[in-house]
């Protein structure tokens, strides 16, 4: 996340903070000169004049401002320094709520809106557990979950941009050959965290409470993959998180594997029961996650077969489990039944 703040304090959020909090209405010496300079916000300032706006705001809290921003006169700019610099832990608080709360919502509307277009059967919204109205809930669900779960993830994210995980940017530094193992190692770890997670969410302690509002939609659409009780998506997600504590990764690499890990969450929710591919004992696909919620105490792996072999817990895809044989046997069941009125 801290590639990302960079990128967006770099692109818009140090001119959107300047402009919010302008190092002006903390100071009056900056009238005193031409044009000066904000080192940790990275953009120069200018004299402005007193405005009410600049009186409303003087009493907020700041950072000690340096001495370097009131004597340093640069060339005069339109662009005003903020009085929070970058490294200011409110700004940062702010900025990676929003900056998470936007991102969660383009991600789950853009990957999901495309599997519902261009992978989902559609027929199987006749299937007789399909509740009516069911994609407009599941959307529903996501989002009153999205403003919880980014308050629960902050403090990981926080850490992270504040230098705390292992996170690093030069190649070199751990070699070619760690980079790609770091890929199946955050794989496989994440996928065995989230296999003990995820069946102690379905233990009768927790599961009422706390897992069973995902378990509402028995055939579920890629809208359902964040439909989920708050506390159950964080949950799930700290492995992911945790990683980059314990281990070294490639900044730009977890920002990659992030996204991806949000694309398979939303894949593995279209109903899909295809079976047959040399992958299928290994990889935990859609039609593993299909059964999941069909039969409830089968698969709870994310990515791979290997935690549920080993917990027995692994249930094998077959053609006959197919939830679309109860579709067509309810519209030939319609067909039939129609016929004999005609006759």
């Amino acid at each position: 996340m801290d590639l990302v703040l960079n990128l967006a304090d770099d692109w818009l959020l140090d001119r959107a903070w300047a402009a919010l909090l302008p190092v002006s209405a903390f100071t009056t010496a900056s009238t005193n000169a031409p044009g000066l300079y904000n080192l940790s916000s990275h953009v120069p300032i200018v004299a402005s004049h007193s405005s009410a706006w600049s009186q409303l705001i003087s009493h907020i809290p700041h950072p000690p401002l340096p001495d370097e921003l009131l004597t340093s006169p640069l060339v005069a700019s339109k662009t005003i320094a903020s009085a929070w610099p970058r490294d200011y832990l409110p700004r940062q608080v702010v900025s990676l709520l929003l900056l998470t709360l936007i991102g969660i919502h383009v991600l789950y509307f853009v990957f999901a809106g495309l599997s519902y277009q261009y992978i989902f059967n559609h027929e199987m919204m006749k299937h007789p557990r399909f509740l009516p109205n069911q994609v407009k809930l599941e959307i529903q669900s996501s989002l009153k979950a999205f403003p919880m779960m980014t308050l629960y993830t902050l403090p990981w994210f926080l850490a992270e941009v504040r230098g705390h995980s292992k996170l690093y940017d030069n190649v070199d530094d751990y070699g070619w050959p760690y980079l790609f193992f770091s890929v199946a190692f955050f794989l496989v770890f994440t996928d065995y965290c989230i296999y003990w997670i995820h069946r102690a969410e379905h233990h009768p302690i927790f599961y009422k409470w706390l897992h069973k509002p995902h378990h509402k939609w028995l055939i579920p659409t890629p809208f359902a993959s964040h439909a989920f009780h708050p506390l159950d998506g964080y949950v799930q997600s700290i492995p992911y998180h945790l990683f980059i504590f314990l281990f070294p990764l490639h900044r730009s690499l977890y920002l990659g594997l992030f996204v991806f890990v949000n694309f398979w969450t939303i894949l593995i929710h279209d109903s899909d029961m295809i079976t047959g591919h040399p992958l299928e004992k290994v990889i935990n696909g859609p039609a593993h996650h299909t059964l999941h919620h069909l039969y409830f105490t089968v698969n709870y792996g994310q990515y791979f077969t290997w935690a549920d072999r080993m917990g027995k817990s692994y249930r094998q895809p077959q053609a006959e489990l197919d939830p679309m044989l109860e579709v067509k046997a309810v519209e030939a069941q319609k067909a039939k039944s129609a016929l004999g009125k005609d006759l």
